[in-house]
């Protein structure tokens, strides 16, 4: 018997699927990639990097997916609506559970197991909508849940015998620590990401996500700058992302495009690299050179010099000027 199991990098998806291991079910790993990823910050890869981690782990095949243009598309015009933020939780999760129906189908296995916890989620995770969805994905009764299996129906697998149900548990609810309980007890001490985690849940970053929508810059490459630094809006074309360290610094130098604008101190000043992205006239550049300088080291000078240059130029221009009030500052920011 063969079953897709669904990794996030999480602890509950990697709980999960070790207890249906133990079972000597045939298992292959599923992750799928998107741009909203919270789970292991210290790799770019995100959660790929943790489901990478966890499948090697356990020894298991895994199959990698990037849903980006898809789930981009969810983003801007979700079925069944957000949750809190900017979180379209519903429609992840079936747009997820039809491409492992794609996967189950083309590698022959029988049915999917996710690391889903009855209650733990507000939208996704209530019973009737877990019902939803593997209805809209064609997964009905096809989906095993093993922490809370014994607090739902039980599944086709269990139904059939693949699975003996004694052998599944009855978690539920928000709390954690029955699986981290149980992480220790099967030996895992080193997850990333105990609780999953979508970067559209965070208010900060929806602000952020909402301001490209509503200017009409919503695109992967705008996506990816969203994640770091100080975002600022100019005017109805232009932003500036003000780095907050040396690490986002380097980022937005590697995400900048032919067309944008870089701003950082002079030679011997500490401070941050911004970038401009948009249709930067002089005041704009003037003002993106003052917003820098708000963030540098001014070592008891009342101005400083500020280097800027289109990414496609070769020779920095100077501006010497001093920082942005505070007052305007806090009223463009996003």
């Amino acid at each position: 018997m063969k079953a897709i199991t669904l990794i996030s990098g999480g602890l509950d998806s990697t709980l999960a699927t070790r207890l249906i291991q133990d079972l000597d079910i045939e298992l292959i790993a599923l992750n799928t990639v998107s741009p909203f990823c919270l789970c292991n910050r210290r790799s770019s890869g995100g959660c790929l990097y943790g489901a990478n981690s966890v499948a090697k782990a356990l020894a298991l095949k895994l199959i990698s997916i990037d849903v980006s243009e898809e789930f981009m598309g969810i983003v801007k015009k979700p079925k069944h609506g957000y949750g809190s933020n900017m979180n379209p939780c519903i429609d992840c999760r079936i747009l997820l559970f039809k491409k492992a129906k794609e996967v189950m189908q083309r590698e022959g296995a029988s049915f999917v197991i996710t690391g889903e916890v009855l209650g733990q989620r507000p939208m996704s995770q209530k019973l009737n909508t877990m019902k939803l969805i593997e209805k809209e994905s064609g997964l009905s009764g096809l989906v095993l849940r093993p922490l809370s299996a014994k607090v739902l129906e039980q599944t086709i697998p269990e139904k059939q015998g693949w699975i003996a149900r004694d052998k599944l548990l009855a978690i539920s609810g928000r709390g954690r620590r029955e699986q981290i309980a149980l992480a220790g007890k099967l030996g895992f001490n080193d997850y990333p990401c105990p609780s999953g985690g979508c970067l559209l849940t965070d208010p900060e970053f929806s602000r952020r996500l909402k301001d490209l929508m509503k200017y009409q810059e919503f695109n992967l490459e705008n996506v990816q700058l969203l994640k770091i630094g100080r975002h600022f809006r100019l005017n109805d074309a232009t932003k500036l992302v003000v780095g907050r360290n040396e690490k986002e610094n380097e980022r937005l130098l590697n995400l900048g495009r032919e067309n944008d604008y870089l701003f950082m101190p002079a030679d011997g000043l500490a401070g941050p690299t911004s970038l401009g992205r948009g249709i930067l006239s002089e005041e704009l550049i003037k003002l993106s050179c003052s917003i820098t300088c708000r963030y540098c080291d001014l070592n008891g000078n009342t101005n400083i010099d500020i280097l800027y240059r289109r990414i496609s130029e070769k020779e920095n221009k100077v501006l010497r000027i001093s920082p942005i009030e505070d007052t305007k500052l806090s009223g463009l920011r996003i």
